[in-house]
């Protein structure tokens, strides 16, 4: 097989939860544990740091990956899911994984994992710890898929767990309620590793708190220990004010990013204090409170390939796309769509069928024109069923097929003041970014 097959089987022949939704979710560690002892347990070759998160996982990840690349380490980075093509979960110093090794490793490896019936997060998951071995990375900075506790990635002991925050998503999984779902996530809380906790609400406070003091383990609660002191928009990101690390430019725009670089830099100083924050190429004496961050906020896709973070993709008219999926997520992206200075405003979206459909209509702006559209997904709602949801909501649209024609509907009706916006789920964004630019 070549890549592009390799890839086909990976998808097609292994349950997967991205392209399934329920049914391609498999619940528990066993196949885990037994991929995991057939490599020989290739993480523990490197320290990791572990991130769980309704929202913001990823920008978290990548951020931290990007500061500790500027120290000079060799960082590995595992995230999900993809946008354009396969290699971008897996990367070290922001290179994504070689084609020749994933074909090698599943020609390899396939005889093993095949009677196992694993899904498909459960291999990927065990080549990334294994491709971070065999190229001896210095650092892994790993994204959990769903949850925590029974997430795959849960076999790691990080030297740092970062947990960014807790909203009602995969109910159908983590449970109905905040605590429920703070108890999943706190499941990646380890014993005697520091944990930082971006936000909370009462309830999960609670949750947080004896979770981290039955394992005896040092918690920081980053909204009460403010890094990031003011924060401004511009017209390359936002520029922050904090506490410690004078100014920041953050290349990563979203209003919502606020509170992930509150959380990172939180996270940086629990390192800091293990000592792992100093150059390696500099002097010993040097921590890098100034240079390495800084660099590191300003240049974060750059240096790691992010996508899809209120990403620009053109300046006339202004687009955007941005990955926010549910409610929590929207409740950021609709306040700062309403702030975005435009003639008029137009709106390409689409979600998945198990998310909070209506939840998240309520909170677009009724006054943009819509483009109902669904991914290349089998999960994707189709865009007749979302024209009929929006019209219980005000909200005035029409449905296209797939997301290259309702752009195309979009850029022709827009004029160069105009304002379009792509997303609601990161297939939406996925097939954007792979078909319209």
């Amino acid at each position: 097989m070549n890549y592009k097959e390799t890839c086909e089987y990976l998808y097609g022949q292994m349950p997967m939860f991205e392209k399934q939704g329920a049914s391609g979710y498999k619940e528990g560690l066993v196949n885990t544990l037994k991929l995991d002892d057939h490599f020989n347990h290739p993480h523990q070759n490197y320290r990791t740091i572990h991130v769980a998160g309704t929202n913001g996982k990823g920008s978290c990840a990548h951020t931290l990956a990007a500061i500790l690349q500027m120290c000079g380490y060799k960082v590995g980075l595992y995230t999900s899911p993809h946008l354009v093509d396969f290699s971008e979960r897996i990367r070290i110093n922001g290179q994504p994984i070689d084609e020749d090794y994933v074909v090698d490793f599943v020609e390899k490896e396939k005889g093993f994992f095949e009677p196992l019936s694993p899904s498909f997060f459960e291999v990927v998951t065990a080549m990334a710890f294994k491709y971070f071995a065999d190229k001896k990375v210095d650092f892994a900075v790993i994204e959990v898929g769903m949850g925590g506790r029974l997430d795959c990635t849960n076999i790691i002991f990080p030297v740092l767990s970062v947990i960014t925050n807790i909203g009602l998503d995969h109910t159908q999984f983590l449970g109905n309620s905040l605590e429920q779902i703070a108890m999943e996530k706190a499941g990646i809380i380890k014993q005697g590793v520091p944990v930082v906790i971006g936000e909370t609400t009462p309830e999960t406070k609670m949750v947080f708190e004896a979770v981290a003091a039955e394992a005896k383990a040092p918690i920081t609660f980053a909204e009460e220990d403010k890094e990031v002191t003011a924060c401004d928009a511009t017209e390359k990101g936002l520029l922050y004010q904090t506490r410690d690390y004078g100014i920041i430019e953050g290349e990563l725009a979203g209003n919502y990013q606020e509170k992930n670089t509150n959380t990172v830099l939180c996270a940086i100083r629990q390192l800091e204090k293990q000592g792992y924050m100093y150059p390696v190429i500099c002097e010993p004496e040097q921590t890098c409170q100034n240079r390495e961050v800084k660099i590191a906020f300003k240049n974060v896709c750059e240096l790691t390939g992010l996508k899809g973070r209120w990403q620009k993709v053109k300046d006339a008219p202004l687009t955007i796309c941005d990955t926010g999926h549910n409610v929590a997520g929207w409740e950021w992206l609709s306040r700062q769509l309403q702030n975005v200075p435009c003639k008029h405003m137009h709106i390409i979206f689409g979600m998945v069928e198990d998310k909070d459909i209506e939840g998240v209509m309520a909170l677009l702006p009724k006054e943009a024109t819509y483009y109902f559209t669904k991914s290349n997904n089998k999960r994707s709602a189709s865009e007749n069923v979302l024209c009929l949801y929006a019209q219980n909501f005000g909200i005035k649209g029409k449905g296209f097929p797939d997301v290259n024609s309702a752009y195309e509907a979009a850029v022709n009706a827009a004029d160069e003041k105009d304002f379009v916006f792509i997303g609601g789920s990161s297939y939406i964004v996925a097939d954007f970014l792979k078909n319209c630019i």
